[in-house]
């Protein structure tokens, strides 16, 4: 027995065309009493309509996808367009150079502000910028290409010819970093960066006012303890207290000095501590412990933390644990941070001194170690005069500016 499952057979028709059938055929042998072949039958069956099912479900399914096909394109064409627009839109400027000569094949509209030009797509650098070749970046990128390791730099000064604007030094922080295809190879080079020459103008103005600033205090406070000195120069016992008001000034100076140092910016709290208490006693070694968390205080907060300390180890110098050669200071801090600012605690307590008393009268020395460190927020402090050495516990809430 045999079976043509499926079989075209053209048939035809009375005009003298031909129409296209499909069959299925089975052929069975047919045998005598002694089992000899005598007839084969054959059994056809016209599955036309069955095939043309067939294939129009197949002609379906290639439809189907065709259309999924297309619409995954339109998504992808969509997304390209997107990722398009915020790579022309990125705050940042970027290029990007392909090949070994650096040819411009993609940039965004920062890098051409930057430049001045929106002609430089297919030129290489040194034919669309030829004023950056001469400084030297083409160097810089063969040696990325050829090395496949970024180049960061760094405020790098950086001459552009713009077309309209004319010539401009500018200041850039940017990275050229290798683009790897197959097998690790480089095949480009992508320019990224910012530009940050208003920034750089701004902390050169800084500094410059800054230091103006600096000087005229110095000068001031240089004018203000001469006009003391020429004011007492013949007050009978006045020595002492010019003596102490000088100090004073000087501590306020160093203050100053230290901000200055950081453009006026926070300072850290054992900085303060420690070089107001140099400034009073000297190099203090194992006589002053300084305990507590590294904090940040405000330019004001220092200021008055300063002339706090200065009050309490000028005192400790002449009365208390520092005016002989064994007593001891320690300052210990702590931070406890908070929602709307920080609560500071410093305590400053002395031991190995004389024996300590009340005074009986309140100095200026005391008035101001009382003001507190800062009035915007309440400063509590409380000086006990134990018999073993003084204690002075300051707590101050400070505002979220002296983090």
């Amino acid at each position: 027995a045999d079976e043509i499952a499926l079989i075209r057979y053209d048939i035809a028709r009375p005009d003298g065309g031909m129409e296209t059938r499909y069959w299925s055929a089975t052929h069975t042998p047919v045998r005598d009493e002694a089992g000899v072949l005598k007839f084969i039958l054959q059994h056809t069956v016209d599955v036309t309509e069955l095939q043309e099912l067939r294939r129009m479900r197949d002609e379906m399914g290639v439809v189907r996808r065709a259309g999924a096909v297309r619409a995954r394109n339109r998504d992808l064409a969509r997304e390209c367009r997107r990722l398009m627009e915020l790579f022309y839109q990125a705050p940042g400027f970027v290029a990007v150079l392909a090949g070994p000569d650096h040819v411009f094949e993609m940039t965004n509209a920062a890098y051409l502000d930057l430049v001045g030009r929106d002609d430089i797509l297919g030129q290489t650098v040194e034919q669309a910028l030829p004023e950056v070749a001469r400084q030297g970046f083409t160097e810089v990128l063969d040696r990325v290409y050829r090395s496949g390791e970024p180049y960061f730099g760094r405020r790098e000064p950086v001459v552009l010819e713009a077309r309209e604007s004319g010539t401009a030094e500018r200041v850039l922080n940017f990275i050229f970093q290798p683009i790897f295809e197959a097998e690790n190879r480089v095949s480009g080079i992508m320019v990224q960066g910012y530009d940050v020459t208003e920034e750089v103008e701004y902390e050169q103005r800084q500094a410059l006012l800054i230091n103006e600033l600096n000087h005229r205090v110095k000068n001031t406070l240089a004018v203000v303890q001469g006009l003391a000195q020429q004011t007492f120069r013949n007050v009978e016992g006045a020595d002492a207290a010019i003596a102490t008001y000088k100090a004073r000034l000087q501590a306020l100076a160093a203050a100053h000095g230290l901000l200055t140092e950081s453009s006026w910016s926070p300072a850290q709290v054992n900085d303060v501590l420690r070089l107001t208490i140099e400034a009073a006693f000297g190099s203090f070694e194992d006589r002053v412990l300084l305990e507590g968390p590294d904090f940040l205080l405000s330019p004001e907060v220092a200021l008055a933390l300063t002339m706090i300390i200065h009050e309490l180890t000028t005192n400790a110098v002449k009365y208390g644990a520092l005016s002989n050669q064994t007593g001891t200071v320690s300052v210990s801090w702590t931070v406890e941070p908070g929602e709307e600012c920080d609560a500071l605690t410093l305590t400053w307590q002395e031991r190995g001194g004389p024996r300590v008393e009340e005074p009986s009268r309140q100095g200026f020395g005391t008035k101001l170690i009382n003001s507190g460190i800062t009035s915007r927020r309440g400063t509590t402090v409380d000086i006990r005069y134990e018999p073993e050495g003084l204690v002075c516990v300051l707590e101050a809430n400070l505002e979220p500016l002296a983090r």
